[in-house]
C-alpha cells in the first residue's frame, strides 16, 4: 500500500513517477538530488545529474570527492516547492534525474578524463543534457571535450575566483588550474564569446576572456552584472560551470583554495536568475569539500546553485519548446 505524505497526498515518488514535487521527510529517506528518480535509464529524459567525486587535481585542500555526496543531502531542502523566482517548474514539468556518479579506477588516474568524457558523451547520446555535480574543477575538461564534439566550439560562463587558464602544454597533467587554458588550445570553446565572473587572482593569461571580477560585480551591482553577462554570451551555445570558491569564504567556507572578497549567496543568485534565456547547453557545479564546512553552508550553497542551473537549463528548453 502506498504511504501517504504528512499533506495528505500519495508521495509520486512511490508511484514510479519522474516528476512531481517530492514530500519526503529532508531528514529521512535515500539521497538523490531533489529527490528525484536514481536511474540509469535515459529515456525521455531532459537533464540528467550525475557525480564525479574526483579531486586528485587540487592544488591545495583536497576532499571534494565527497562534494556530490554533500550537496545531495544538502538538495534534501528543496524538492517540497517549485524553485523560488522561476517560470518554470523543472521538478514538475521536466524529466530531471539523478544518473548516479561516475565510476572510475582512482589508482589509474591517467584513464580518468577520457573515462569521463565517454560518461558525458553516453548522457548527450541518450539525448539529454548533463548537470554534474563535483569533485575539482579539472573535470570541466572532459566534460567540456564531449560537449564540443556534439555542439562544436561553445561559450563559457564561469564563476569562479581563479581564471583557470594558466599555461599548461603537456596533455597527459591533470590539474585543476589549467583546464580552460587547454580547452582553449583544444578548440572546445571561443573565449571571445566567454565571461569569467567574480575572479580576484593574478594571472596574465587571460586568452581573450572576457573578465567581470569580484570588485565589478560588488561596485556594479548583480542586475548589471547579469545584463554584461547575456550581452557577451548572446544566443551561442553555452556551458555553465560553477566553482563554489566564487563566493566569498563567508558564505562557501568548504571549498580548497578559499579566497576573500568574492560574491555574496545572494549576488550570485540575482545573477543566475537574471541571465535566464542564455542558450545553456550543460553546467557544473565544482570544488565543494565537506571537510571545510563545518555548518554545511557551503554544501547548500552548491545544492542551490545546482537548482538555479537545472532551472536556467529547463527555462531554455521550454523556450525552444515553445
Amino acid at each position: 500500500m502506498a504511504l501517504e505524505d504528512a499533506r495528505g497526498e500519495v508521495d509520486v515518488a512511490l508511484k514510479g513517477r519522474r516528476t512531481g514535487l517530492v514530500y519526503e521527510n529532508a531528514f529521512g529517506g535515500v539521497l538523490s538530488f531533489l529527490r528525484r528518480a536514481y536511474t540509469k535509464d535515459l529515456s525521455g529524459v531532459d537533464l540528467a545529474v550525475t557525480g564525479v567525486p574526483f579531486d586528485q587535481a587540487v592544488t591545495n585542500r583536497p576532499g571534494c570527492r565527497f562534494g556530490p555526496r554533500a550537496i545531495r543531502e544538502a538538495s534534501s531542502l528543496q524538492p517540497f516547492d517549485p524553485p523560488y523566482g522561476w517560470d518554470v517548474d523543472p521538478l514538475s514539468d521536466f524529466n530531471v534525474i539523478d544518473y548516479g556518479d561516475l565510476a572510475f579506477d582512482y589508482a589509474r588516474v591517467e584513464e580518468f578524463p577520457e573515462r569521463l568524457t565517454q560518461h558525458i558523451r553516453s548522457i548527450l547520446e541518450g539525448g539529454a543534457a548533463s548537470l554534474v555535480l563535483g569533485g575539482d574543477h579539472s573535470i570541466s575538461l572532459p566534460i567540456l571535450r564531449a560537449y564540443a564534439a556534439k555542439f562544436g566550439p561553445l561559450s563559457l560562463l564561469q564563476f569562479d575566483a581563479h581564471s583557470d587558464t594558466w599555461p599548461d602544454e603537456d596533455a597527459t597533467r591533470i590539474d585543476h588550474g589549467t583546464m580552460f587554458y587547454k580547452a582553449v588550445k583544444e578548440g572546445l570553446i571561443v573565449p571571445e564569446r566567454s565571461v569569467q565572473v567574480g575572479i580576484r587572482t593574478t594571472n596574465t593569461e587571460d586568452l581573450g576572456f572576457h573578465t567581470i571580477d569580484a570588485r565589478e560585480v560588488h561596485e556594479a551591482g548583480p542586475a548589471a552584472t547579469a545584463l554584461k553577462i547575456k550581452d557577451i554570451l548572446g544566443d551561442a551555445q553555452t556551458y555553465v560551470t560553477f566553482d563554489i570558491d566564487c563566493l566569498d569564504p563567508a558564505f562557501a567556507p568548504g571549498t580548497g583554495t578559499p579566497v576573500w572578497g568574492g560574491l555574496s549567496s545572494g549576488q550570485a543568485d540575482i545573477i543566475l536568475k537574471d541571465i535566464k534565456g542564455i542558450n545553456m547547453v550543460g553546467g557544473d557545479v565544482v570544488e565543494v569539500s565537506p571537510g571545510y564546512d563545518p555548518t554545511g553552508a557551503t554544501a547548500i550553497a552548491g545544492a542551490h546553485a545546482a537548482t538555479e542551473l537545472m532551472c536556467l537549463y529547463c527555462h531554455r528548453l521550454a523556450l525552444d519548446r515553445a
